[in-house]
Order: structure tokens, then sequence, then C-alpha cells
């Protein structure tokens, strides 16, 4: 049943549908939506996505915690917590100012409320990561959590509705107001995220990144500059770009295109964010499970900072950083899929309310710095609810309107060139629109096989390489056989965490011996990152750890006849004494002071120390064009 078509519902039949403890209820207020929807219906929890029975061909409404990520290979401490699916039997549309008037809104009081990690401590582990994880090569970012949690002596279900009331009325900016009120898990939000939309063909993807916290005595002009200009805001928000558009490529067709960036205001802060886009013929199920989860409360690569969450979170995280989706029925037996990120909300059990709340960890990080963020990000939640003082909080009528001063700041000319500046340094790869209108495809015919090395860069990679005319296929590391390495025309040996040096990984050793099979083989290899690294080893040049990690930076730098601006995600460089050119069976390029290689090439084979996937690689799909058409090239005489 659409909303056009479903009946209104009344609000005494809320509040006995919500006094109901074995009632199944979700109150759902989307932006762009006035009415509220009303969703009813019969539990059922699953253990996989593919599990989720759109067979029915019903409504599912469903809850996926963050424990599901291990369906795409990646570790994640088991709760317990349920794939919760409620299948929707009846529809209604409840009026927004009825619920406004009606719903309960005495405030709930709270009890023995704090995080569950103290400030020193958590500001320990934001120090530790940044030491340990981010400067040896484990990733470029990290999101670590915290809890904050009180006591209630209210009514569970009663207090839900009471907090869904005080969103709706003091919270702006949210893409899902909602409350989920199930046995066993009752979770209330205001999520300003949609993390993937999936609508005739059409799939979209909203990284939010960089938080700004409002002042108290209000956002001026030059403290959103400040912010804007920030280099430790901008590169957050380009990382978890750069992650997106690898699930992004994994599921669509055209890879994916970005639009904005754009302000995402709510009541105590604002964000930034991009808009992703592409075309995709998968099942809702699939794309969501290759796009579990988003990088803003994950961290990239996804699968190691899976691995690093796990070593630094001292609890499971239940639902936070899951996903709320909805499955919609739509023409020709399809579904459709709304699914926002699970952040900034509440949750209730057994009377404990508890605010995940967790911060983006990056190379700049200020250990106290990251402290306050998730005190900002509580208070937001907190503060909305009417759980503390929300005096800095402003109510609003129309929480999604901004009042007119705040209006004219987002419309200044000076912020605006601040927020499309961002995107001159961006490449045009993926901003301007892949069709399927005839380019320039120099490689039909080849078949290249894309060595995973946990960095989905490669997913990007595959896609690049598509766009010049191979074909490209994805194996992970482990997977590989020898038959495929010696049997394809061009092999990737892509990009992934660790130190090169370490050959006590598996996954470093495997990498090793991609390299030297298609070099021994003279045939046509492209190494990247950290398979450059393992290249250069062979080659018999040093590899040392770069003073400051190279995460989510773009540099222009020479490679080989042109200067290529490149985006860099990495710890460890390939080192030569200043001016070397030259080292047995390989030309260098070489940064002219430090001796950093940024590329090798030979007899059938190159590598890159940069990103050309990235969206920080201005020039990286004609580097890439220019490195593989070496790598097949017949060897010249006296190279």
């Amino acid at each position: 049943m659409t909303d056009a078509t479903a009946p209104a519902i009344s609000s005494n039949d809320v509040l006995a549908l919500a006094h109901d403890p074995e009632q199944a209820l979700v109150l759902l207020a989307r932006s762009g939506s006035s009415p509220i929807e009303v969703l009813t219906g019969n539990v059922r929890d699953v253990d996989l996505l593919a599990d989720i029975p759109l067979d029915l061909g019903k409504e599912i409404f469903a809850m996926v915690p963050y424990r599901q990520v291990r369906e795409r290979g990646f570790t994640a401490a088991d709760d317990g917590a349920p794939l919760r699916c409620i299948i929707v039997d009846e529809r209604y549309t409840y009026a927004r100012q009825s619920a406004l008037s009606d719903l309960p809104s005495e405030p709930i009081a709270l009890h023995d409320a704090g995080f569950d990690v103290s400030d020193d401590d958590y500001a320990a582990v934001v120090s530790k990561v940044i030491r340990d994880e981010i400067g040896r090569g484990e990733g470029a970012n990290f999101v670590i959590r915290r809890d904050f949690t009180a006591r209630i002596d209210a009514d569970e279900r009663l207090a839900a509705l009471t907090w869904f009331h005080a969103l709706l009325e003091h919270e702006r900016g949210a893409y899902w107001t909602f409350a989920v009120l199930t046995p066993g898990l009752i979770a209330v939000g205001a999520s300003p995220e949609a993390h993937v939309v999936q609508r005739g063909g059409s799939v979209t993807m909203n990284p939010i990144s960089g938080t700004f916290r409002h002042p108290a005595e209000g956002v001026t002009k030059e403290a959103l500059s400040e912010f804007l200009s920030s280099t430790k805001e901008t590169e957050e928000l380009f990382m978890v770009v750069d992650e997106e558009l690898k699930m992004m490529s994994a599921v669509c067709s055209d890879g994916g295109r970005i639009t904005g960036p754009h302000l995402k205001r709510m009541s105590r802060l604002t964000h930034t964010e991009y808009m992703l886009s592409g075309r995709s013929k998968l099942d809702p199920r699939d794309v969501l499970r290759e796009t579990m989860f988003a990088p803003t409360v994950t961290g990239s690569p996804m699968q190691n900072a899976c691995t690093v969450i796990e070593r630094y979170e001292t609890e499971p995280r239940g639902y936070y950083s899951g996903v709320a989706a909805l499955f919609t029925p739509a023409s020709g037996g399809e579904y459709d899929l709304d699914a926002p990120i699970l952040i900034r909300t509440a949750y209730l059990k057994n009377n404990t309310l508890r605010v995940p709340v967790g911060a983006t960890l990056v190379r700049h990080s200020d250990p106290h710095g990251e402290v306050s963020e998730t005190h900002g990000k509580a208070a937001g939640v907190l503060g909305a609810i009417g759980a503390v003082d929300r005096a800095v909080a402003t109510p609003a009528s129309d929480p999604d309107a901004p009042d007119a001063a705040e209006h004219d700041l987002v419309n200044d000319p000076e912020i605006a060139a601040l927020l499309s500046s961002r995107n001159a340094r961006l490449a045009d790869f993926w901003i301007t629109p892949q069709t399927d209108a005839a380019h320039h495809t120099p490689f039909v015919g080849v078949h290249a096989l894309v060595i995973d090395a946990e960095d989905r860069f490669t997913t990007m990679l595959a896609h690049q390489l598509r766009h010049l005319g191979c074909t490209a296929e994805v194996v992970d590391w482990h997977a590989v056989t020898d038959a495929q390495i010696d049997q394809a025309d061009l092999v990737i040996a892509g990009p992934g965490p660790g130190d090169p040096r370490d050959h006590s990984s598996a996954r470093i050793s495997r990498m090793q011996q991609v390299v030297a099979r298609r070099r021994e083989a003279g045939r046509a290899l492209l190494a990247v990152c950290l398979s450059h690294q393992i290249l250069a080893d062979t080659l018999g040049i040093d590899l040392q750890p770069l003073d400051e990690p190279h995460q989510g930076v773009q540099k222009t730098v020479p490679i080989f006849e042109h200067d290529a601006s490149i985006g860099f995600y990495n710890t460890f460089t390939a080192r030569v004494p200043q001016g070397t050119t030259q080292v047995p069976d390989a030309e260098v390029s070489a940064d002219p002071v430090t001796g950093d290689v940024y590329a090798l090439r030979g007899n059938h084979f190159a590598s890159v120390q940069g990103h050309l996937e990235s969206i920080l690689s201005h020039d990286g799909i004609t580097t890439l064009e220019r490195l593989v058409a070496h790598a097949l090239a017949e060897p010249q005489t006296g190279k």
C-alpha cells in the first residue's frame, strides 16, 4: 500500500499500539515527506540478508546490526543482536501536527548518566590508534565509539514516544526521524545520513563527514569558514567518499558519480556531504550486503577497519553503524530500498538508555579534540530528545527549515566558494557523467586480473580499466590461483594495509609470489601502493616508514615523462639515493629531494605508489593508461 492510499491513523490508535508490549510498531518521518508513516506487522528474525523475506511481496522493515558485516568476510564481535524484520501488514499515515500535539512530552529523567569509557581512556585509545594503526600503515582512518549510558524509571515504550516527539520538534536536517518498538528492541533516532538508496535501478549513497559543533553564541561566518578551511575536515570527507566509491564501483555498472559538496545542518552540528549515484540491476539485498557499512562510522580500508574496531572497542556494537532498511514493493516484482545509517540513535533495553557515538580518527587527529567530538555528538541526540539541556538547540515548528540568518549564511558567496573549491582538486573521472557513449578504449580485448590485498580500491581500479576497454575481474589474494595469474593478459597487484616488510604475513607473502610470478614469466604487471613497495623490494630498493603517514594526501609528483596530481594512502615508501633514475632491471621516478619512489617501470611491468583510482587523483585515469600501455608493450631495445 502506498502513502497515497494509506489510511490515516489517530493519536489514540498510535498510543494504543505503543502500549502493547508485544506489538511491533515503527514511526517514521522521512525528509521531504510531511505525514509520519506508521508501520505495524509481525516480527521475524533472520540470519542473513538473503533471508529477508522479499518473496512474500510485502513491505519489510529491517534493523540490520553491525555484526552482519561478517557476511562480507569481515570480523566483528558477535553480540547476538538480531537481524530483525517487521513484515508490514498495515501502513498508515499520521499527521505530524497530531504527533506534536498528542504524543507524550514530559521529560524523562536520567539517572547514573555518563560515558562507559572515560575521557582520559578514550583519548589514550585515540593516541594509540593514530600511533599503532595509522602510523603503521593499517589504514587511513578509523572510527572508535564510546557509549553514553543512563538508567530511566519510565516505561520504555512511553519513553520512546516521548523522545520521538522531542526529535520531531527539536531536531533539524534529519534524513529519517524514527521510533522502532519491538519486543526486546527499542530504538529512537534522527539519522542525518542516507547510507544507500535503490529506486528504479538507480543507486545513491550519501557520505557525510566533517563535524562543526555550533558555538553557544551561534553559527558565524568566520567560524563556519574556519571549519570549511580545515585540512583535517576536508581530507576526512574525501577519504569517506573514496571508500564509498569502492562500494559503488562494486554494485553499479557505471561506477558512480559524485555531486556536491553540500552542508548538512542539524540542531547542534553541521556536517559536509557528497552524493554518489549510479545504476545497478542487483537485488537490493545484494546492494545492501556489498555496501555494509558506512566508512563514516567504521573507517578505511573497510576490512581492516573492522579488525581495528574489534581490537579497541570494549563492547560489541549492537546496531550502531548498521542500518535501518525499508524494502518497498515496486513495479515488476522489484523492490525499492531506503536504508539510513544507524547513528544519532538512542537504544532502550532493561530500562537502560544507550547512545553510541564515535569520532573519525585520522593522522591529524587531536585526542582531546576527538573526545570533544563525541561529547558534541552525544549532546546532539540527548539535547534533541530533551534528556539534557537543549538551550543551544533551536526549536522549530518545521525542523527542516533554516531561519533567514542561516539561509543567508549557507548561501553566502564566500561560503559557497569555499565548498565548491574542494572539487577543483578532484578527478573529473568521478565527477562527470560516465555514459555509454563512445569514449577512448585503448585496451579492448585485454583481460585484466585485479588481485585484492584487502583494500577495495580494487573495485574502482577495475571500473577504470573497463572504461579503458579491458575486461576486468577482481579476485581476493587468498582465492586467486596460479592458473588465473598465468592466464591473464594483465595482472594488477593491488593495494592493501600493513607493513610490506612483514614476511610473516600470509597476505604479504602471497602478493610477493604474485609479483615474482608475473615478472619471471615476463607477463604484463601493474603493481599499486603496497604491491609497488613489494615490487621495489624485489628490485633491491630500500623500504622505509614515512616520518608522517600520507593518508588521503594529494601530491603533484613526477611519473616519468609527466608530472601528475595523485592521491596517496601510504605509511611506507620505497626510497632511493637522491638523483637515482635507474636500478638494475627498472627505471625509477622518484622525488628529487627525498628519493621517495613514486613509480617504477621495466620490461612488461610498471608500478605506482599513489592511488590512480582515488578521487584525489586529478590525473589518475591518464596516468593509469600510460602505465598499463607500458606494461603491455613489447620491450624496447635498451630498456
